[in-house]
């Protein structure tokens, strides 16, 4: 505002009075750079990326000495809104289980539920980036590779700026994702082994929302630029 101000009083004080081309034009310059700087200063983001990464990290944390307390190693599943009572959420088997073609129906908002007919069919749910994010499409994807590939395109390159570009195949019950310019990678943390990196979350959140199916991180790694991710759809 001090150089809008300035540019304004100077610039007709040196065309009108000082008759200098030169001044004139260094207070043109004062007001478009102070426009600029206001305009600027518009843009910036009410809460800054180090806050959010700060509150990520967190977040993670808590989640990750959780799964860590119980022992839990399996990978999440995750859930369509359809099945999670209007938000899609991951649910962790309480004990490793490879028929997991038993998860069906909605399951219950709470954090300890039960997916299975089998006493041994216990889980927590809970709430990813994926999760969250999916508020952020305007309209349901569609259940197709260019559907998904263009809400997750839509998610990490543009409301998000964490990537430069996604490409997604299916064949059959895979989903193939690669994610270039990933801006975060995958670690051997206990929370990623369980529940995938923040992108693949995201990946996974789309798929199982577009798909209307259960959707399960079946591999995921990071190498030259680009994040490879795996995605299982469950029957």
């Amino acid at each position: 505002m001090a150089l809008i101000v300035a540019g304004v009083i100077f610039a007709p004080v040196a065309y009108f009075i000082v008759d200098s081309t030169p001044l004139t034009a260094i207070g043109i310059s004062a007001i478009i750079v102070g426009f600029t700087c206001v305009a600027l200063a518009n843009t910036r983001p009410a809460i800054s990326p180090e806050a959010c990464q700060l509150i990520l990290k967190t977040g993670m944390e808590n989640t990750g000495a959780l799964l860590e307390e119980l022992g839990l190693r399996n990978k999440a599943i995750y859930l369509p809104s359809e099945m999670r009572e209007g938000r899609p959420q991951a649910l962790i088997p309480l004990v490793e289980e490879n028929d997991i073609q038993k998860v069906r129906g909605k399951i219950p908002g709470r954090l300890i539920v039960r997916y299975g007919a089998n006493p041994g069919d216990m889980a927590i749910a809970v709430t990813t980036p994926g999760s969250i994010n999916i508020d952020m499409l305007e309209s349901q994807p569609e259940p197709t590779s260019d559907g998904i590939e263009a809400a997750i395109t839509y998610i990490l390159t543009g409301a998000l700026d964490l990537a430069n570009s996604v490409s997604v195949s299916m064949t059959d019950s895979i989903i193939n994702v690669e994610v270039s310019g990933a801006r975060l990678h995958y670690e051997d943390i206990w929370y990623y082994r369980c529940l995938g990196s923040p992108v693949a979350s995201i990946a996974a959140a789309i798929s199982c929302e577009a798909l209307n199916k259960p959707v399960r991180i079946k591999e995921e790694e990071f190498s030259k630029g680009k994040s490879r991710i795996v995605l299982e759809v469950l029957p």
